[in-house]
Order: structure tokens, then sequence, then C-alpha cells
């Protein structure tokens, strides 16, 4: 079954907005929220268009004075042209805003790198107390919207724009805790989101047919890090991959990466988006694929790193810090 995680997002808010009269849903003019859903929400729902410093501004005021606002605007605009709002407004005063960011990766990849975001997940995971989570599918999705309900200071939740898979039976998705898809000793598949954890997925089991286990990682909290989760995965396995819908600078692989070098060091290969802006047209799927965000590329770079490692007779990582 396919499903958008914006439109889960979408059809879960509401129910809540009936039982919590506190919240709020602000828009963007996104086209997310028919007539029908604005009626049904009355006062609880408010268009201000497309003006996002203005959102996050009124956001953070409806907060200071009691509600919890759920956001909504483009991923692209939330985290460049409303970032000061957000960091000034909302971050430093550890206000109970949930900025819902839909369009995240390269879901807008058919309007080009004005509405990409890749690189919302480094600018947001760096702001202090803010949670930043990536759902990978609509179920993920629905789950993090009611935990938000409990959950001090803001949240920054990226979504996607069309369909997509839903993950095959895993623990139930917790803000903060990554889900392990899948236990391996040898190497770690770590991703967010859903194209690249569906890569990983799919690549593990490439692998396990080629004799390697992996350890599938969805780290679906950027922040805060599951840095259990992650060290006790990596400690027995001789390589980490990471893959990531983003700029391969700042994002999971920059989390990953720097959790490991102070807690268990490991090597890290990170793999994402090339150091660019997108320079090639077509949706989001034409996109992941043109830029090797796949299964393929996960197994190739694993058996890569690998196979040099035994070539150079290397003592195993394990050996070393033993």
């Amino acid at each position: 079954m396919t499903r958008a995680t914006r439109e889960a997002y979408r059809d879960s808010l509401l129910p809540l907005l009936r039982r919590h009269p506190e919240l709020i849903c602000l828009d963007s003019d996104t086209g997310l929220f028919n007539a029908e859903y604005a009626a049904t929400a009355g006062d609880q729902y408010l268009n201000l268009g497309i003006a996002e410093q203005n959102l996050m501004g009124v956001a953070a005021g409806m907060a200071a004075c009691g509600r919890i606002p759920f956001v909504n605007t483009m991923a692209a605009f939330a985290t460049s042209r409303a970032l000061e709002a957000i960091k000034i407004d909302i971050a430093y005063n550890k206000l109970p805003v949930r900025i819902m960011a839909t369009h995240g990766g390269l879901a807008a990849g058919h309007l080009g790198p004005t509405h990409q975001a890749l690189e919302d997940l480094a600018v947001m995971r760096v702001l202090p107390g803010m949670t930043v989570v990536v759902p990978a599918d609509a179920a993920a999705t629905e789950a993090f919207v009611e935990q938000s309900l409990n959950l001090a200071g803001p949240l920054y939740v990226r979504l996607g724009r069309k369909p997509t898979p839903a993950l095959p039976a895993a623990p139930p998705p917790v803000i903060g805790k990554a889900q392990t898809l899948r236990q391996g000793g040898d190497v770690v598949l770590a991703s967010c989101g859903p194209y690249p954890v569906l890569a990983c997925l799919a690549a593990a089991d490439v692998l396990a047919g080629q004799g390697i286990e992996a350890t599938v990682l969805n780290m679906h909290t950027l922040r805060p890090f599951d840095t259990e989760t992650l060290v006790t995965a990596a400690r027995p396995a001789s390589l980490v991959v990471t893959l990531e819908e983003h700029w391969r600078s700042g994002g999971l692989g920059g989390a990953v990466a720097e959790t490991l070098a102070e807690a268990a060091p490991t090597r890290v290969l990170r793999l994402g988006m090339p150091d660019r802006f997108v320079d090639e047209v077509g949706n989001q799927e034409h996109l992941v694929a043109h830029y090797d965000l796949t299964a393929e590329q996960v197994v190739r770079a694993v058996r890569t790193a690998l196979d040099t490692e035994a070539r150079s007779g290397r003592t195993d990582r394990r050996e070393l810090i033993s």
C-alpha cells in the first residue's frame, strides 16, 4: 500500500483538532487543505497565505499564549526563507510549534532547485532544542503527529509529496528512538526517509545473498539522536554506510559520523546528493535514480570498501580497539 506522508499528516490532524481545542492549524496556501477541511476545522484552521516568515511569527505568538500550532509550508521555504523567525521567535523561546514541512528532499524535483530541500536537516538539527523527525512512511507520520502532543519545545517534521510504500513490519516508531529493521553483524546501513530506508532494506537482502549480514537502522529522528542504538550496532561492524535524500554534508551522515567519532570510532561512508545544485530535470523518482540514491549504490559501496580492506590485509578493526 502506498500513501503520501503529507496526506497522512493532514488526515491524522483533524481528529486531534476536535479533541484538543488548544491545537491550531496554520497554513501557507499549500493546497494540502481544501475548503471542506477548513470548514470542518473551523476557527482551528487559518490560512495566512504565502508569507512564510509571518507564518512562523504568528505561530510563535500563538504558542506563547498557550496554543500548539501545526504550521504547514514547503521544506525549502521553512528552512531558508523563514529560518530567522524559526531561530529567534520559536527555537530561542523554546515554543511548542510543530513545523510540518512538505516536499522534503527531492519531492519537488519537477520544480527545480528553488523548491528542493537538500539542506533542511543540516539547518534544523543545529538549532538548540529543535526536535527533527523524518517519517519513512504514512504510519510513522501518524504516530509522530500523535506523539508530538506530549513533546516539549519545537518540532520539525520532513514530509514528502507523492505516495510512497509502507515499510515492512517493524517496531512501533517512537520519536528519539531508532528502528532496527534488520540485524546483522558485518555492516550497518543507516538511513532516513521513504526512499533511502527502502533502498537500504533492499541492499541488505542483496548483501545477505553474498554472505554479508547488515543491520538496517531507520534513523528517523536526527535530534535528539539515538546514540545508544547506533553505537551498539556499530561496535561489532567493520563499516557503517548512511544513505539520505540530502546533501552529504550536515544531515544524517554528519550526525552518524559525529556520534561515532566520539563514541565508537568506525569507518563511515556517507551516501547522498553530490555537492552541487540539481542540474537534472525530472520528478522525484527520476532524480533519486539519476543521482544513484539506490540499493545498488549501497551494495557497491559496501563491497568496494570491504574488498579494498581485504586486499590491503588490514587487521580486523575489532582487534585494533580491543
